[in-house]
Order: structure tokens, then sequence, then C-alpha cells
């Protein structure tokens, strides 16, 4: 009724400013806010639609199974999350002034946007709250793991760097290799400020990570945020973690394994150029290599079929928050791992190795060489059979 009143009233003002124009020189300004008024005022609003209660009728209701295939972990491995982080994310939520969203629907959305490429505006929808809302409960989320960075992503310690180069050597026959080394690149929208930076080697635009792994498909390291266009070894210098390398983390001459766009140094064994005169020694070295290195393919291959959001254009435009978003992504891989919470059937997509650029020729002399020493020493312990006992 009050609608239908206030619609009648606009239309008798507007009927007398018409007609005090035609007896008058003034301009049309009022007559015309008034008409910009009736016409807004007479378009029904049309209410959003969003799929109602969805985690309370229907999240609880999934079996098993069927929650493990949409949310990408087990029910037990949720519920040892929530408990994990509840304290913080009531912590986050206290006077914000806001309708709270309880830690489990939060938890759940943002597992979702991590799990899924979905848009926010999708994800929003499907848990019955505002887009704003919903990257809320994200970055929440995003912030409440990555606190725990350095508790479940942690570089081995004595015992479990034999117990690492134990199981290469014994499977691979490559000696002391207690990780893998390697970079992948996360699409992203073209940022607006220095887009052209972000165009990596493959034409799109995209953050650089780098990860290390064990045999285990842990991650022991991770360092994201350089733009696309960044080479791997300019990212591995900008990581810090050449400061990393020292006889007290790698322990009995041991060494991370590495493709062709890293430098060779005492810490990274990398395969031989192939110019097509390797020997046979070097093509075995190059091969133990290559099967050994693949730890970290897999790795890669796991976290982005896990979290498939890494895998397509990740929807996100503040390129200052993705560092932080993929660190909290890698921390739930390994808590899944841990946890023995494994997802089957996921497709590892091995990418070509990238042409080798100069900037790799840039090592100091004596860190390179010390590096071809070590690994003309491989070489020779694997052509004896001698495995650097």
């Amino acid at each position: 009724m009050e609608r239908n009143e206030q619609k009648i009233f606009l239309i008798a003002t507007y009927i007398n400013l018409i007609a005090e124009s035609d007896e008058s020189s003034n301009d049309d300004s009022d007559s015309a806010e008034v008409l910009n008024l009736l016409v807004k005022n007479n378009v029904e609003r049309v209410p959003k639609v969003r799929c109602q209660n969805y985690v309370e009728n229907v999240v609880w209701h999934y079996t098993g199974n069927a929650f493990k295939s949409h949310f990408r972990l087990s029910r037990p491995t949720f519920t040892f999350l929530l408990e994990l982080l509840t304290p913080q994310l009531l912590k986050q939520s206290e006077g914000c002034g806001r309708h709270t969203i309880p830690p489990e629907k939060t938890l759940l959305l943002a597992i979702w946007m991590m799990a899924t490429p979905n848009s926010y505006r999708c994800v929003a929808d499907r848990f019955d709250v505002g887009k704003a809302t919903a990257w809320r409960c994200v970055n929440k989320v995003v912030n409440a793991l990555y606190s725990h960075l350095h508790t479940f992503i942690t570089w081995p310690d004595r015992a479990r760097a034999e117990n690492i180069w134990t199981h290469v050597k014994n499977k691979y026959k490559f000696p002391k290799v207690i990780g893998a080394i390697d970079g992948t690149h996360i699409k992203i929208a073209a940022p607006k400020l220095h887009p052209e930076a972000y165009i990596n080697r493959k034409g799109y635009h995209s953050i650089q990570t780098q990860i290390i792994c064990d045999h285990e498909l842990k991650i022991t390291h991770v360092y994201a945020g350089q733009v696309g266009s960044v080479h791997d070894m300019r990212v591995f210098r900008l990581s810090g973690f050449e400061d990393m390398c020292t006889a007290e983390n790698f322990p009995e001459n041991s060494h991370l394994l590495g493709d062709a766009a890293y430098g060779i140094q005492k810490y990274i064994m990398v395969p031989f150029k192939d110019n097509g005169h390797l020997t046979d020694a070097q093509v075995k070295y190059n091969t133990c290599l290559s099967q050994a290195r693949m730890m970290v393919e897999r790795t890669i291959g796991l976290l982005k079929g896990r979290f498939r959001s890494l895998l397509d254009t990740l929807p996100m435009r503040r390129t200052d928050l993705i560092p932080k978003y993929i660190c909290a992504c890698c921390v739930l891989h390994n808590i899944c791992l841990i946890r023995n919470d494994y997802i089957d059937n996921i497709p590892i997509i091995v990418q070509p190795n990238e042409p080798v650029q100069n900037e790799i020729e840039n090592i100091p002399e004596i860190i390179r060489e010390e590096g071809i020493e070590k690994r003309n020493a491989i070489v020779y312990h694997l052509q004896n059979e001698n495995y650097f006992e």
C-alpha cells in the first residue's frame, strides 16, 4: 500500500511540474528528477537466487565419498582442520560489525573455492552469501592456514634426510638425494599494474611458485610471488633458499635434483645438456636423475589436481594476496598427505624442459666447479654401481 501511495504522489507531482513548465521558461531539471524517481520506484526488485541452506541441508548428508569428491579431502581431515583453525577464524571475526558466518561454513566455503575452478560469484550463490562475504571467508581461512606454514612445511632433519636418500637410492640408484626442486606457473588474469611483467614464456599472465619436495610428495619448501616473466634460476635466487644451502641442511654431502633450468652447483644436481655426444655414463646419469626428479612433477600435479583453482585462471585480482593463497594450498596439501588422505586418478602432466637461458651462466665459477666435480663423481659411481657409500 505504501508503495502505491508513493507512486500516486510522484505521478501527481510530475503532472504538476509539467503543467508549470508549460507556463514558464524555467528548465526541466525538477521534472526530470521526479521522472527518474518514478521510473526507479516502478521497477520491481528481483531477489537474488541462491542455494538455500546448502551446508545445513546438503553437505552434512553427503556420503564420505561424495564429500571428498566435492571438497577434495575427507570428512575426518575437515574435522581436523576445523578444530585447528576455529580459534583463529573466530578471532578474525571479532569486532567486524557484521553477521558472523560460523567457522564450519567459512571453512567449507574456502575449501570449495580452493578445490574448484569456480568464481567467487558462483561459490557465493552456492553458500547463500554475498560475493564480498565469500571473499572475506576465503581470506580468513588463507590467513589461518598461512600461520601454520612452518608447522606443516618443514625442512627434513638429519634422520628424515637419511630416510629420503635411502629410499631414492634404492628405487632410482641416484645417491644422497633429499628432494627435488622445480617451478610452476599459476595462471592469473592480467593485473592492472605492469601486466607485461607477468607474461611468461608461454604467453599468459602468471605468478611463479618454487616448490621443493621429498619422495612422499610432501612439500619441504615453498616460495611464491614472483612475476611470470622471471626465469626459474632467478626465482631460486630471490627465494632466499641459497642461504639454506649449508652443510647442516644438506648432511653427508646430500643434494636436490633439478632440471636444466637450474645451474649446476654443489647442492643441486642437474642433467648434462644433450648435445648428441654424451657418453653412456652421462646418459645413465641423466636417466637416473630424470626418473628420481619426477617426484616434484608428481607433487605439483597432485597439488593442482587437488586444489583445482590453481589449474585454471585463479579468480583473484589482488596480486599481493595471491602468494599467501598459494602457500595456504600447499599447507593443505601437506596436511592431507600427513593424514594419509589421498586422491586417486589425478593425471600427472609432465612439463617439457624450458630452454636454458644465459642467466644460469652467471653462477660464480667456484660454485659451478664444485657442482661439476660432484656430478662427475656421481657419474663414476653410478657407472661402477658404487652408490656413494
